[in-house]
Formats: structure tokens, C-alpha cells, sequence
């Protein structure tokens, strides 16, 4: 595991400092900088950190009890492998909250809105063109957030955000393939053309394509990184062979 210089906020008192560790360990595992059956260290973390194992342990609890880590007795902690069941049930909680998200912000846009929108277009085109997957993820994350403000419901967001972590995982693998980024742009550049156009039922139709896409490409990187991904809805070996 590579060593990681402290992040900014990490030097507090300890107790203080469990929320700030979780969230950068949380970060790493989603961006999938830290890769599904990495072993993670205690020791080596807050030695990297600067800290004691004690916020470093209670990361690992909060971590392992949302499913990115995996704690095997006797033997060590490693990130979860990415649970296509779960993947799942994210996507169904994003469908359905979305496309009523982008209906109602297509009926409620104001002129600062279709500024930003138009801002963040342009933003995930300069991002593909600098082959920045990661700035572009930060966009993309960024105009969804934007639209659930333009309908009013901005803490919607917050309850999209925490339920599609295991999705957020397979997203960061898709774009790593620049042609997967250049597709997203363009869906996003026709979900933002029916929201500025106020068509509200176009929008949820482009945002349901789009969320589409997103997922009918899981099966494509489940099978290039098959070592990272599990499937807790599938039958047992034996039931398969019966």
C-alpha cells in the first residue's frame, strides 16, 4: 500500500480526527485509488497519517459497516470487492430520484441557473480534453448536484450521494476509458438541453437514458475487472450445476 502524506485537517486531536480520516479513506476507496482486495494496514495508515491506530480503527468500523471494507478475523482488513447486488439497488434508488429531480428543475430554472448549467458543460469538455478522469467525475458529480438545486430539493443530493457508493466505484472504472467520458458529456449536454428548454418530461427521458447507459455498462467493466466484483444475488455454485 502506498504511503499518504496527511491531508489537510488531519493534524487535531485525535478524537477529532476520526471524521476527517473516514472521509479521505472513503474518498480513496470510491475514487478506487485504494483497489477492491487491497489490504489496508493499521499500523502503516496511522503511521502515514500521523496518528495512533485508535481513529484510524474506528475509520475502519464505520467503513466496513457501509460495505467498502472487509474485516476477515485473524487474517486483515481489505476493501470490499464491489457488491453487483448493491450496485443494484444504487441504481434504482438514483433512477428513481433523478428523473423527478430533473422535471422539476426544467420548471424551475432561473437565469443564474442556466449559467452554472451551461459553466459545468463546459468544464467536463475542457476535463476530456486534459484526460483528467478525475476532474471530470467531480463535474459530472457537480451538475447533478446543481439540478437537484434548480428543483428545489438540494438535500436530496446529500441522500442520492450516500446511497450510490458502490456505483460511484464502478463509475470511476468506466472513466478511465476516455470514450466512456466523451459518451456521459454528450448525455449530459441533452439532459442540460431539455432542462434549458424546460421540457421537464424530456429531461427525465434523457436522465433515464443516461442513468441507463451508465449501469448497461457495469456488466462490460464487471468483465474486464472481474477480479473486483462479487454478486450476492447470484446462486450458489451448486445450485447453478442442478
Amino acid at each position: 500500500m502506498s504511503r499518504t502524506p496527511r491531508g489537510p485537517g488531519l493534524v487535531q486531536r485525535e478524537p477529532s480526527l476520526v471524521p476527517s480520516l473516514y472521509r479521505d479513506l472513503r474518498d480513496r476507496i470510491v475514487s478506487t485509488t485504494l483497489r477492491p482486495g487491497e489490504a489496508l494496514s493499521e499500523v502503516r495508515l496511522g503511521e502515514a497519517y500521523g496518528v495512533s491506530r485508535t481513529p484510524v480503527r474506528e475509520a475502519f468500523k464505520r467503513l466496513a459497516e457501509e460495505g467498502l471494507l472487509e474485516v476477515v478475523p485473524q487474517v486483515g482488513t481489505f476493501v470490499a470487492r464491489i457488491d453487483l447486488r448493491v450496485v443494484r439497488d444504487n441504481h434504482f434508488v438514483r433512477e428513481t430520484l433523478e428523473c423527478r429531480i430533473v422535471e422539476l428543475a426544467a420548471a424551475r430554472l432561473d437565469a443564474a441557473a442556466r449559467v452554472r448549467i451551461r459553466d459545468n458543460l463546459s468544464a467536463q469538455r475542457r476535463a476530456i480534453a486534459a484526460r483528467d478522469a478525475a476532474g471530470f467525475f467531480r463535474v459530472d458529480e457537480a451538475l447533478h448536484e446543481l439540478l437537484a438545486e434548480c428543483a428545489g430539493h438540494a438535500s436530496a443530493w446529500q441522500v442520492i450521494h450516500s446511497a450510490k457508493a458502490q456505483l460511484d466505484r464502478v463509475r470511476r472504472l468506466s472513466l478511465e476509458s476516455p470514450a466512456r467520458s466523451r459518451l456521459r458529456m454528450n448525455e449530459h449536454r441533452a439532459i442540460a438541453d431539455r432542462v434549458l428548454e424546460g421540457d421537464g418530461a424530456g429531461a427525465a427521458q434523457a436522465m433515464r437514458a443516461h442513468l441507463g447507459t451508465v449501469f448497461e455498462s457495469i456488466a462490460n467493466i464487471a468483465e474486464e475487472n472481474a477480479h473486483y466484483f462479487i454478486d450476492t444475488d447470484a446462486a450458489p455454485p451448486a445450485a447453478r450445476r442442478a
